[in-house]
């Protein structure tokens, strides 16, 4: 099976690093937050495993925590945008 896989340094959140991977037709197969509030990203990570990345990035763009410009969630939403950039490698 066909994969994209991608290691996101996070920016402005307690989160330090996204792993991300999904599959040929951009569903997401799984996610992990190194860093961050575990239950909540255990959560979210859940929440978007087997979800097309176009239907995940609208809901979670811009969503802030606290006065911070960005989340975990929207850091998330950038992980995935660059995630759709990345080639597909055959597992």
């Amino acid at each position: 099976m066909a994969t994209r896989h991608i290691t996101y340094q996070t920016q402005g959140t307690c989160s330090k690093m996204i792993d991300v991977t999904c599959d040929a037709d951009d569903r997401i197969q799984q996610v992990f937050f190194l860093g961050g509030c575990n239950g909540n990203l255990q959560g979210i990570a859940q929440l978007v495993r087997g979800q097309k990345i176009d239907d995940v990035i609208p809901r979670i763009n811009g969503i802030r925590c606290g006065t911070k410009g960005t989340s975990c969630p929207d850091q998330l939403c950038r992980a995935l945008e660059a995630l759709k950039q990345q080639p597909l490698v055959e597992e």
